[in-house]
This record gives C-alpha cells, structure tokens and sequence, in this order.
C-alpha cells in the first residue's frame, strides 16, 4: 500500500463492465435468473395501499423496499453480483463505492456468504450508514467530498489490491437484481397502470424498466429525480450519461444522498432510457413534506430518495395519475435520526402547521401577556419564545419577541397571521 497513489496522482480507471462505448442492455431473462437465485435470501417486501390513496385522488400502493434487511433495495443486487463471482473472486474479495446504501448491501451479503468487502465512501456519507458498515465487518475507506471522487480512489485501490470492483448501480448484475423488486410488483398488484422510481445513478429504474415493459408493456414507468442532482434528465438532453448540470457542492447537499450521483450508468442508461416513459425532477421542500407524511400516515420512517417518488405526486406535476392504480418506490429507510428531525421541522413549516415570526411588543408589564392570550384564543400552540431588547436601542420599552408557534395547517396559520397584523400592523415580521 505504500505506493498507493493518492489525490491528483490518481488515474480514472475504465470498468470493463461499465464501458460507455459497448454498454450492456440488460435483459429480462438475466433479471428471471436473479429472481430464482436471490428470492431465498432477500425480503419479499410487501407492496400495500397507502391511507394517502383517498386525498390524493390515486390508487396508491407502497412497495416498502426499506423493510429489507440493510434498509434498501440494493440488498437485491448485491447479493446476486456476489453470487456470480468466481471462487477466486469470491476468496480475494471485492471493492465498490457507495453513499451508503449499496455499501451497507454489500457488506451485509458479503458477510453472509463469506466474501470479503471493501467500500469507499464520501466523507460526507450519513454517519449511520458508515457505522452500519463498520459494524457489518467491511473495510471502510472514506475518501472525497463527492460521490465521483469515492470512485475514482475506489477503482484505483481495486486494480492495486486485485479486487474485483462492482459498480452499485450500473455493474449488470446489480441492474438484474434490482429489477426483482419489478416482477414482484406485478404479482402483488397486477392490473397497476404506473410505477414510479426514484432515480440516482440509475439501477433500480433500469432493472425495474426492464421487468415491467417486459411482463406487461401497458404499464407506464415514470422516474423521479432530485432538482439538486438531475443526472437522468442530462444524459437525455445530450443522448448519453455525462455529468449533471449544476454544482457539484449542490448535489452534495441534500437529502436525498441516495439520488446525488453526478453521471447515470452508461449500462443503466442503454437499458431504461428507451423504456421510460416520463422523468420529473422534484425540489428538497416536497421531499421533505414526503418523509414527513410518510411518518404521520404509513408510520414509516424513509430517507429522501425513498420519498421522492411520494414527492413527484404532492408537487403537482403528475395530475395524470387521477383515479389511476400507482405502484411507487420507497427504496430506502437510512436516514440519520439528526437530519430526520430538521427535516420534519422544514416539511412542517412548508406545509403550515411550524410557523415563526417577530413581533415588536411593549417591554411594560402586560405587553407579552396581551401577545400570548392572542395566540392562545386562536388555538396556536407556543413551541418557542425569545426576547431581543438589543437590537431596539432607540426604544427603551420596546422588545422584538421571536415566536415558533404550531398550527393546524396552512389556513389556520393565515388566519393567526391576519389577526397578529391587524393589531400590530408593520411592528409584525411573518417567515415565510
């Protein structure tokens, strides 16, 4: 390892798996194959209709791909990856790169079948999916601020070691196992008019594509992305996968880790772009209120990418799905508990139910009484207060109180907001 190469040093590797210009499109009959080779050892996850069904106007059924058993559908295409290694492969062991949920798969199923595993991660990965890993025996390398540079070092530490490196979301096996989930999908809801898939480095739409076209071509596949990382709709704006089009400090700051992947598998790409027939592209805010609705009427706990398909619905930008049976992807669970409570926090606010002001009040007795008794004769709950007396010099007794308040929803917070204004009129200063 001493002459490991490192920063700049490093060299971009081809995956002779992955190859741009000879990709693989996968097909139905390797993803049967998966079928009958995993279907023992991964969670038959139930696909459910959702309590949203009724006020959302559609036929809404949940595939609950976070009830497996590393909280993710990926455990479905790790495991049939590591199964069609060699036994030389299989002794050495294995490297790939993961944000997180492909990481934990492939440590869990390596484990299990007594494959040694390596996986590099961004520094920025979730904490709770770099302990999973850890704790799942795995060799844990964090490296990079990004995605792509996790994978750069990864293959390079791959051809070093003479470690087979397997692509989390376009190695054709990987696609194979993930498109399991779409066979299942049909069984349990046959006469399903659409499905939607979240999309990140493009695997599981590829593999879910291609088992859904196949068994029943009527059926019409929409993908959801996240508008901090919109790498499926890039590749088909240019014809072929290329890295998206925003920051790259972008899409690594959101919630949805899962779907921050800069450039979709050429593989992937070959395979689902002819297949998919609509891509939308979904803003953080909608996501969050997603997570958040799936905890207070599914009682489950998803992480961003899980919820984006839920997300694509509740914006609005699919009023196609009216009255139409929906099959939709909860792809993972592995969200940390921190970002789940700021998450809550934002879905509430955008939805109208966490409120926070200032308001200028008299500093005399009476004067934060008179500003409370308003907010409790309006059914508004105080969820936090403050005082700043300093930043109204000029006003001795005067006082800026800064007030987090709940409400029932978004009209009962415009009402709260009207009757603050009619008596305190521009000393009021309502976030939005």
């Amino acid at each position: 390892m001493d002459s490991f190469p490192h920063g700049d040093d490093i060299e971009e590797i081809l995956d002779p798996f992955c190859d741009p210009d000879r990709p693989v499109v996968v097909k139905f009959e390797r993803i049967a194959d998966a079928y009958q080779k995993i279907n023992k050892d991964v969670v038959r996850t139930p696909c459910t209709r959702s309590k949203l069904s009724e006020p959302l106007g559609v036929d809404l059924y949940f595939k609950k791909e976070f009830m497996q058993f590393t909280g993710s559908f990926k455990d479905r295409g790790a495991l049939y990856s590591l199964l069609n290694l060699t036994n030389e492969q299989q002794a050495k062991g294995v490297v790939t790169t993961s944000a997180g949920n492909h990481a934990q798969a492939l440590s869990h199923q390596g484990r299990r079948l007594g494959v040694p595993v390596t996986v590099v991660m961004p520094k920025q990965a979730p904490l709770i999916k770099v302990t999973n890993c850890r704790d799942l025996k795995a060799n844990v390398i964090l490296h990079g601020n990004r995605f792509d540079e996790a994978k750069l070092f990864g293959m390079a530490y791959g051809k070093h070691q003479d470690l087979l490196y397997i692509n989390g979301y376009d190695h054709p096996d990987i696609i194979a196992g993930q498109g399991t989930a779409g066979i299942e999908i049909l069984e349990d809801v046959p006469d399903v008019d659409y499905v939607i898939v979240p999309i990140g480095g493009g695997g599981l739409i590829a593999g879910i594509s291609a088992a859904v076209k196949h068994l029943k071509p009527s059926v019409t596949i929409i993908g959801v992305e996240s508008d901090k990382c919109p790498s499926w709709t890039t590749a088909m704006k240019y014809g072929r996968p290329l890295p998206c089009e925003v920051s790259r400090a972008g899409a690594a700051d959101t919630i949805a880790d899962g779907l921050a992947v800069m450039e979709v598998g050429c593989n992937a790409f070959a395979t689902a772009n002819p297949l998919i027939d609509k891509v939308v592209r979904v803003s953080e805010d909608y996501i969050g209120v997603a997570i958040l609705k799936m905890l207070e009427t599914e009682k489950a706990v998803v992480e961003g990418a899980g919820a984006a398909g839920l997300a694509a619905i509740i914006s609005g930008q699919l009023p196609e799905l009216q009255g139409k049976r929906v099959a939709c992807l909860l792809c993972g669970g592995n969200i940390d508990p921190n970002v789940l409570v700021r998450v809550v926090d934002r879905a509430m606010m955008m939805d109208g139910r966490l409120n926070r002001f200032s308001c200028v009040i008299s500093d005399r007795s009476g004067g934060l009484v008179k500003l409370l008794a308003i907010l409790a004769t309006s059914g508004a709950s105080v969820r936090d207060i403050s005082h700043d007396r300093m930043s109204l010099p000029a006003a001795v007794f005067k006082t800026c109180v800064t007030c987090k308040v709940e409400t029932r929803d978004g009209k009962h917070a415009d009402e709260l907001r009207e009757k603050l204004f009619q008596i305190y009129g521009e000393d009021l200063f309502w976030e939005t």
